[in-house]
């Protein structure tokens, strides 16, 4: 349990020992400087510690929020700070300065040992968070006219309805703010109130989609019907393990990972329960595995092109570029800021969409609307993108070029070509990188199942791959390089299972892209909790990027394409199970050794 050392005399009547334990804290009372001292050396190493001052008034969620957020080693408000174990002792140290100031080792004073003790943990270099406590009442009054004046303005503001309404995410889309955000705030309170976590309720939401993909691979109306509410109320699950963690302030690294991920795997588990559907359904069937395959693999390009757009400016200074301004000027007008968000099809006004239709229409008209839906944003977004970065002057920095290139996912292969390329001055990095991709796949798209013509042009793929990476990628186009990339594994391994044209051949293209894109949605999810990308062995060992790639390419020029097909799903199997566990090893062990808790807010897609 966490420490609580309350410094100064306890004021008659005052709930704060009360509060303090009804947020998790083991309360200790310290009156004189060598006692608290004594106390934090007592406290249990493993655990927060934490001083506040006898005399505090304030809201409990003002105290919530800062001592018990455990995303940062230290925090402080008015009266009140704490550290965790990595910041320990240097909570210790400012302690012992603080004590130094008047009163020495006598009764402490009430201008607080707190407030000196987190000054001292900023100037010895700590980084102390500082909630915004916006209309939250946190002081420390020195008088009791000052007191009952706090105590009054406690009483003005409640500060449940403030913790309930900063649960809903600050922004968001459309559909999520105002059909989904007004009533599962109040879902995530009822599960605080019971005990649930947030990665419950993200399991919870997880197995409620998995199911509603298997109601729509049943082929029926009532499936579809099914399916469609069922994916709703995952959607609204998913909003609620996010509420839930800001209300209760239960962020961790293993949740971040587990909320990140299940996005992502329940989507793509529905539309291969649409295409299950879709071939089961009455009158012959429907083979819409192509067009599943296809709204997975431009899904997942949007979020390459995402992840590196803002991965590359994780770190550069203020967008000062006319488009930024231009963009910053509809922002103004209230009803562009909505339009703006709904036209790129975030997540929420997706799954709404991908829900209605199947409820509605047939799979087939689902992936259609989908994918023109999806491709448009994407048109959209990455056309802003691009201008905004060829019209800024900025520098990009080593840490964002080192992330461009842990995305690019380039294997051995690719990095003997780096090395040659770095001894003569190659195109830039972005058009070497399209021009391969664009001949790879167009190569793919217009020779016949078969054709050794795609072995050659793959071969130069990889050459392209590793030229691109030559240099550092600090160019102002360079985060197209991943995206790039991506496009071109995926759509090659999509064009030639579809040119196999045998039954089980684009199904396990399916699986194949989706244990890839797994692996590049786990790098990004490393790089932004700051642990790094993958591994370079597990990189070397499902072969690069482009080494998946050749790998395809010639198993499609030399095996018949049900041989094609039992390759595609061999290589499917194996590189999921190594994906899978060098992850799940990854993410335990990190949850486990204490790793900072991360809550990343994210784009709304």
């Amino acid at each position: 349990m966490s420490t609580a050392i309350l410094t100064g005399q306890p004021v008659p009547g005052s709930s704060l020992e009360g509060d303090l334990q009804g947020l998790g804290f083991d309360v200790r009372v310290a009156s004189r400087a060598a006692d608290v001292e004594a106390l934090l050396a007592e406290a249990p190493a493993g655990e927060r510690v934490a001083l506040v001052d006898a005399g505090f008034v304030g809201h409990v969620h003002a105290l919530r929020l800062g001592l018990t957020d455990p995303r940062f080693p230290a925090s402080a408000v008015p009266g009140a700070v704490t550290a965790q174990p990595s910041a320990r002792a240097a909570l210790a140290r400012a302690v012992r300065t603080a004590a130094q100031a008047p009163a020495g080792d006598t009764v402490l004073r009430s201008d607080v040992l707190a407030d000196r003790a987190a000054a001292e943990l900023a100037a010895d270099d700590v980084p102390v968070h500082r909630p915004d406590l916006g209309a939250l009442v946190a002081t420390v009054p020195h008088d009791p006219q000052a007191r009952n004046e706090a105590r009054q303005a406690v009483a003005a503001v409640d500060d449940e309805a403030i913790r309930l309404r900063t649960a809903v995410k600050s922004r968001d889309g459309f559909f999520t703010t105002y059909c989904i955000s007004p009533y599962s705030k109040y879902i995530a309170r009822w599960c605080a109130q019971r005990g649930l976590t947030p990665n419950q309720v993200t399991t919870a939401s997880l197995a409620t989609a998995l199911i509603a993909a298997g109601c729509a691979a049943t082929g029926t109306r009532l499936g579809f019907v099914a399916a469609g509410i069922l994916l709703i109320l995952s959607f609204v699950l998913d909003c609620t393990d996010g509420q839930l963690a800001r209300y209760s302030l239960q962020y961790s690294t293993m949740g971040a990972w587990l909320d990140a991920t299940f996005d992502r795997a329940k989507e793509y588990a529905y539309y291969a329960g649409l295409a299950l559907g879709a071939a089961n359904a009455s009158g012959g069937g429907d083979d819409v595995w192509a067009l599943a395959l296809g709204a997975m693999v431009l899904q997942t390009c949007r979020h390459v092109v995402d992840f590196s757009f803002n991965e590359a400016n994780h770190d550069a200074t203020a967008n000062t570029s006319p488009t930024a301004a231009l963009s910053g000027k509809l922002d103004s007008v209230g009803w562009t800021v909505w339009v703006r968000r709904m036209i790129v099809l975030p997540i929420g006004e997706r799954w709404a969409l991908i829900a209605l239709l199947t409820a509605v229409t047939t799979p087939r008209i689902t992936f259609w609307v989908l994918l023109i839906g999806c491709a448009f944003a994407a048109c959209y977004t990455t056309a802003g993108r691009v201008l905004r970065s060829v019209t800024r002057k900025a520098h990009r920095t080593d840490r964002a070029a080192q992330a461009l290139a842990d995305l690019a996912d380039n294997g051995t292969l690719a990095d003997s070509f780096a090395a040659l390329g770095r001894r003569l001055r190659p195109l830039p990095a972005p058009v070497v990188a399209f021009a391969g991709a664009a001949l790879l796949v167009a190569v793919a798209a217009l020779t016949s199942y078969g054709s050794t013509w795609v072995i050659v042009v793959a071969a130069v793929y990889v050459a392209a791959s590793g030229l691109a990476l030559a240099r550092p990628l600090k160019g102002a186009l360079d985060w197209l390089v991943p995206p790039f990339f991506r496009a071109a594994e995926y759509l090659t391994v999509l064009l030639l299972a579809a040119a196999a044209d045998v039954n089980g051949a684009l199904p396990a293209a399916f699986g194949l892209v989706a244990a890839v894109a797994y692996h590049h949605y786990d790098t990004v999810y490393r790089i932004r909790g700051d642990a790094g990308a993958p591994p370079h062995w597990l990189v070397r060992a499902i072969g690069g990027q482009e080494g998946r790639a050749l790998a395809v390419v010639l198993a499609a020029a030399l095996l018949p394409a049900q041989g094609f097909t039992v390759a595609l799903t061999v290589f499917a199997v194996a590189v999921a199970l190594v994906v899978l566990v060098e992850s799940i090893r990854f993410w335990v062990t990190a949850h486990n050794e204490g790793a900072p808790a991360v809550h990343d807010e994210g784009e709304p897609a």
